[in-house]
This record gives structure tokens, sequence and C-alpha cells, in this order.
């Protein structure tokens, strides 16, 4: 087999088993396994594994597992004419074993697919264009107080501190309020 500096022309029938066991069975069989089960001896086939989806070393290998994938993809991909498509098989198949409620389910996933139907939302907090001059400045007051330690920018450790002496004006306070309680005794007849 002829090769330009070092990389051959083509694949070799073990490189291509490899490379389609490694497509067709992506993410149920691992690249040492679908070595192996290419025919390389198992002592090795991590090791070919790795090297087969390297560029550099095997860029043949590389482009056929790229094509096959395209492949793949081309041939499963979700188009909109494949999507009504299988929607009205489904219908169909639905129509025939008598299952009217799987048949009008098919039938309303086509109507959305062509856009026949749209689904409306009710955002009841609105868009800000659509509030009046009052309800924005309204809203406006709510988020500076909500923000305002925020926005103010005051140091932590001065929050802190104001947090505290308010604590302790409400200690006080509530000492003074506090009156002795009065003793109740019963009447007595």
């Amino acid at each position: 087999m002829g090769t330009i500096m070092g990389v051959p022309k083509r694949l070799t029938d073990i490189q291509k088993r490899f490379s389609e066991l490694h497509v067709y069975h992506e993410g149920r069989k691992t690249p040492y396994e679908c070595a192996v089960e290419a025919g390389y001896a198992e002592d090795s086939a991590r090791v070919r594994a790795s090297e087969l989806r390297n560029p550099q070393r095997y860029p043949l290998v590389v482009q056929y597992i790229g094509e096959l994938r395209e492949e793949i993809q081309d041939k499963y991909a979700v188009t909109f004419e494949k999507h009504i498509k299988e929607l009205a098989r489904l219908r169909e198949e639905a129509l025939k074993k008598g299952s009217f409620s799987s048949a009008v389910n098919a039938e309303v996933a086509r109507g959305k697919a062509g856009g026949l139907y749209i689904e409306q939302k009710i955002i009841k907090t609105g868009k800000l264009e659509d509030l009046t001059e009052q309800e924005l400045e309204s809203r406006m007051k709510q988020i500076i107080n909500e923000y305002a330690p925020i926005l103010n920018a005051k140091p932590i450790e001065e929050i802190k501190k104001e947090v505290k002496a308010i604590g302790i004006k409400q200690n006080t306070s509530q000492k003074e309020e506090l009156k002795p309680l009065k003793q109740i005794t019963p009447d007595q007849d």
C-alpha cells in the first residue's frame, strides 16, 4: 500500500470496521470494545482505539468517522418535512387502530409544528411600557426601597453597627415601657 509522507492513501478493512462500529454503537460500546470487535488484539486495543481517533496519527480514519457521523445525522435529522410526514403517518396508524385520541394528538402536534396554533400566555406583571406614570413611579420607589442598602453602597461594617445600634435602642426602650404587673387577688365575698 503506497503512502504519502507516511500517511496511507486509503483505509484498511480493520480501520473501516472500527470506524463503523465506533459510530454506529456510539454511547453503547466503548472505543476499546469497538477495536476488539473490529479485530485488534485485546492487549493493544485500548491504544489502537485512541490512536485511530487521533487526526495526527490517522487522518483518514478520523475523516471517515466524521463522514459516517454526518451521514447518520442527515438520515435521522428532524426536518420540518420529515416531522410533518411522521406525524401524519402516526395519525393514520392511530385511525386504523381506532385510537382516536392518539390520532387527534398527532394531528394537533402537526398543527402546532405547522404554526396553525398560537399559544398565548398572559403575563400579569406587564411590560414597563404598559404601566401608567403613577404605576411606574410606585414601582421605582419600591425598587429603591428594596435595594437601598446596595444603592447607598454603605460598607457592611457600617450597616452592622447601625443594626446593633437599632437593636440596643429597641432593647432599652422596651425595658422602659415595661411596667410592673399588678397583683390580682381574687375578690372575696
